[in-house]
This record gives structure tokens, sequence and C-alpha cells, in this order.
């Protein structure tokens, strides 16, 4: 059994440790799920591109 002061103290602690992110560092989910392309994307890319020439 914790005390009410125990459990507002405990709470207050466990929410200052979740980081936030401020209004300058925002990105879309779109930005910040980007994924680079495989190298077989690429060389799948590059193979299209010599073959249509």
């Amino acid at each position: 059994m914790t005390t009410p002061e125990y459990y507002g103290w405990w709470s207050k602690r466990v929410n200052d440790n979740i980081l936030r992110p401020g209004k300058d560092g925002i990105q879309s989910i779109d930005e910040h799920l980007q994924v680079v392309p495989s190298e077989l994307e690429i060389l799948k890319q590059d193979f299209e591109k010599r073959s249509s020439e």
C-alpha cells in the first residue's frame, strides 16, 4: 500500500523521464518512417533503366 504523497511523487518522476519533442523537432510520420531504398531496389532500378535504353 502506498500513500497518496508517494504515488504523486512517483508519477511525477516517471512522467519527467518521458521524452517529448519540442515544436521545433516535430516531423511528419512520413518523414519519420522514410525508408532508405535497399540495395536490391537500387539494382532493380538500374537494371530497368539500362534495359529501356
